[in-house]
């Protein structure tokens, strides 16, 4: 069930007459720049890895670090 060509126009026109002319344009980007920046942080790896390391890397690791 989805929205027919009448239910858009109807909330286009609710939206026009609430906002007026001249503040859809910024209202419209304003809409766009959030949508960009919730789709950037979504496909963005968080910034601490959690992910257990098995012990073969870390052993290496170990022994790379006395080495040095």
């Amino acid at each position: 069930m989805g929205f027919g060509i009448w239910e858009v126009l109807l909330i286009l026109a609710v939206v026009l007459i609430i906002f007026g002319p001249g503040r859809l344009p910024g209202l419209g980007s304003g809409v766009g720049d959030a949508i960009r920046n919730f789709r950037k942080s979504v496909n963005k790896p968080d910034a601490i890895d959690v992910t257990p390391e098995d012990d073969a890397g870390a052993d290496s690791r170990r022994r790379s670090t006395k080495e040095a």
